[in-house]
């Protein structure tokens, strides 16, 4: 199923080598979850943007026809979906998760 809503998302996800969808902003995270997140791809010391999920009803109701994951955040690496807090705090601690960025410029 194609729509405006997915293809937005989709744009998203490829034009950023690293796209999360949290709740709040990079600057203010509104759950621990999305803060830790956000601390894990601050100390990798990449670009990524992300897309606040509470101030887009939309996003939020929508991203699981996405990505089959059904809460926040959510982290797609190079247009693939890598996981949400749990499965990136364990890859972050586990060093899987720097060769997946190490090239990311």
């Amino acid at each position: 199923m194609s729509d405006a809503f997915t293809e937005k998302v989709k744009d998203q996800i490829q034009k950023n080598k690293i796209m999360l969808y949290i709740k709040g902003t990079k600057q203010e995270p509104q759950c621990g979850f999305s803060a830790q997140v956000v601390h894990i791809f601050n100390t990798l010391g990449k670009p990524y943007e992300t897309a606040d999920v509470l101030s887009d009803p939309e996003l939020r109701s929508r991203m699981e026809e996405v990505s089959n994951w059904p809460t926040f955040p959510q982290v797609f690496i190079k247009g693939e979906f890598v996981g949400g807090c749990d499965i990136v705090t364990e890859m972050f601690e586990s060093n899987q998760l720097q060769p997946l960025v190490q090239d990311i410029a």
